[in-house]
């Protein structure tokens, strides 16, 4: 059941009403519900029972601390992919010991600050990243957990944007070169080899990919046994998709299962990064209808939020639906959603049939995940709020940026510089 649903007539985040949230905290705002992002947590774990395993939430679809706290309460662990992201699943209470560190691009001092908290692996995805992993970690006197991410070159199927396993993304160590670059690590001093990492894409739809994409892992797992390299955990990654329009999204029970099957006679930890699926649908974004601009080409909706808050409209072409908060009677006519940020591509919605009226409240839905994480402030926009909502109860979990603190950190040339 869908934690956001209209009761008398009214749209509500589990039993807050959202004009409510719009009349104390203000348009746009996020709106989470905690109950969802339970429940999809839930799912994953439920089928796991009886396996050693852990769930990995991928900081990177949603890292408001608020998110991280619940889902860190519930036993979940992280996906990180920079030094801002450990800091904040530290801040939200995470345990070390449940922190993989992907990303293609790791510093020195990302990598001496991961080994001194002590996380479970370094997911390594380049001959120069092993290198480097090696003499910072002997610089410390400390030894690194590391798998190798393995690019296994299968087509997710998903936007080019957001597919990670082919030989032309720059993510992971080409499937060719794997085996060669773990003999390489298991030859170094200060790393120590753990587990192997995989992850194809995001928005998958289709369980066959990443089914063949772990045939080609558990190829290379034997031949590493073989080498006298044995593993202790494999990570398939994340990328589970999420209804948004009229997508079939498998359940996660029909995702894990033949990769499970797989793995059932093997003494391999397992490890998921899931990102999306957790929050994506446990998210909205709750904006006012400033004004009408009928055409007669077309119709503008112009509204209080914009692609500096919701990105992926203008960037994918990604649809969200958009539902009146309380909805009018009368003849709908197709309006194209947009904000007032000062480029053509600032739209949130196309061709929407809705009946609308200046002042309206509309909810931009399915807004949880790389929505508030991949916002700016261009135009010199503040950021808007996020809200928690928890049963009756709605807790501001990030106040709205003002003006004067966009500029905080600028300052304008001295008096004497002419």
């Amino acid at each position: 059941m869908s934690a956001f649903a209209s009761k008398n007539g009214v749209l509500h985040a589990e039993s807050v009403s959202l004009p409510d949230i719009a009349a104390r905290f203000g348009t746009p705002c996020w709106v989470y519900s905690r109950r969802s992002l339970e429940t999809a947590l839930d799912e994953f774990q439920q089928e796991l029972l009886g396996i050693d395993s852990l769930v990995c939430y991928a900081v990177k679809a949603n890292s408001n601390l608020a998110v991280l706290d619940v889902l860190a309460r519930r036993g979940a662990g992280f996906d990180i992919v920079s030094a801002g992201e450990l800091q904040r699943v530290l801040a939200a209470g995470a345990d070390p010991r449940q922190i993989v560190f992907s990303g293609v691009g790791k510093t020195v001092a990302e990598m001496e600050l991961a080994l001194t908290i002590g996380i479970l692996c370094f997911n390594v995805e380049s001959a120069g990243e092993l290198e480097r992993l090696n003499t910072v970690a002997g610089s410390l006197g400390r030894t690194a957990p590391i798998s190798l991410r393995v690019n296994p070159d299968v087509d997710a199927r998903t936007h080019p944007y957001v597919s990670t396993g082919l030989k032309e993304n720059k993510f992971g160590v080409a499937y060719e070169e794997a085996l060669t670059l773990y003999r390489q690590a298991a030859g170094l001093a200060n790393l120590e080899v753990s587990g192997i990492d995989c992850h194809i894409g995001s928005q998958l739809l289709d369980p066959a990919p990443f089914s063949e994409a772990l045939d080609k892992v558990l190829v290379l797992v034997d031949q590493l046994a073989a080498d006298g390299i044995v593993l202790h955990h494999i990570d398939l990654g994340g990328g589970l998709g999420i209804r948004y329009r009229d997508e079939e999204a498998p359940t996660v029970k029909a995702y894990l299962l033949p990769m499970l099957a797989k793995l059932r006679q093997r003494q391999l930890r397992v490890l998921l990064e899931p990102g999306r699926r957790l929050v994506g649908n446990a998210g909205l974004l709750l904006t006012r209808v400033e004004y009408l601009k009928p055409g007669e080409v077309k119709n503008f909706a112009i509204v209080d939020a914009a692609m500096n808050d919701l990105a992926r409209p203008a960037l994918y072409g990604s649809w969200h639906d958009i539902v009146p908060v309380v909805p009018r009677q009368g003849a709908a006519l197709p309006w194209d959603v947009v904000g007032p940020v000062c480029e053509s591509g600032d739209f949130l919605g196309r061709g929407r049939e809705l009946v609308l009226a200046a002042g309206d409240l509309l909810a931009i839905m399915s807004a949880g995940a790389y929505s508030m994480a991949m916002s700016s402030n261009y135009n010199s926009r503040p950021r808007a709020a996020e809200v928690m909502v928890d049963g009756t109860r709605a807790h501001l979990v990030r106040r709205r940026e003002t003006v004067e603190e966009l500029y905080a950190l600028e300052q304008r040339l001295p008096a004497d510089a002419g």
